[in-house]
């Protein structure tokens, strides 16, 4: 029999604290994004974006190719996922690694269940409010730093790396590529969900309609406004 040792689900209360000393190897006014690595499936995994804005831990299809992880690891994903233009993302599926987060010195280890996203993407990961919550970390994009309790009541320091938060958002303006934060439901808007709001037909004018050229295109007016226009 084997008997697997888990993690205690609520993380260590210790205060969690920024200093002026932490300011010292940062790069000022550059308003970047925290962007730091972490260790999964024994690889070390860069341009993983601490995105508080998102309900869900994404891993990015190509990231999980990249780890040569297998798609019958995949278990099934019913909900849907919304991007913040309101697309609606394609999800393979959910799978549950263990992830560390290390500083060189001290580190933590989770169980982190990413929804897999066939999306495109400047970052390989996105860490949200659920692995940010287990973690009880806190991240200062002003101090370029995400700290976090260790198991041993210490504290764990992830600097971001600056060089790949910069280079990220450079090739998002390149690719119009965007972060893709997304939420686990579609909103609702006074009881009617984003879903809704999409299939709904758009504005079509009221009464007679006449064919106006403008400009080169053609264009369907109301008879009253084509009238008011010729006249």
């Amino acid at each position: 029999m084997a008997v697997e040792a888990r993690e205690p689900d609520q993380s260590p209360e210790i205060d969690l604290h920024f200093t002026k000393a932490d300011l010292h190897d940062v790069v000022p006014y550059d308003n970047d994004l925290v962007v730091i690595s972490v260790v999964t499936v024994g690889r070390r995994v860069h341009r993983v974006l601490i995105d508080q804005g998102s309900s869900a831990d994404v891993m990015f299809w190509s990231t999980f190719n990249k780890l040569q992880l297998l798609a019958d690891q995949l278990r099934p994903y019913g909900d849907c996922l919304y991007d913040f233009t309101r697309d609606q993302v394609e999800v393979r599926g959910n799978v549950e690694l263990r992830t560390t987060f290390t500083d060189g010195t001290s580190s933590r280890t989770i169980n982190i269940r990413y929804l897999v996203v066939n999306a495109p993407s400047a970052y390989n990961i996105l860490l949200g409010r659920l692995a940010l919550n287990r973690l009880g970390a806190v991240a200062s994009t002003r101090h370029m730093k995400m700290k976090l309790p260790s198991l041993e009541g210490g504290v764990v320091t992830i600097k971001s790396d600056q060089k790949a938060a910069k280079k990220c958002y450079e090739n998002s303006l390149k690719t119009k590529i965007g972060v893709c934060a997304v939420t686990a439901h579609a909103q609702e808007v006074e009881g009617v969900t984003r879903t809704e709001i999409a299939r709904e037909k758009r504005p079509e004018p009221v009464g007679e309609v006449q064919e106006r050229e403008i400009g080169g295109k053609k264009f369907k007016l109301g008879k009253s406004l084509s009238q008011e226009m010729q006249n």
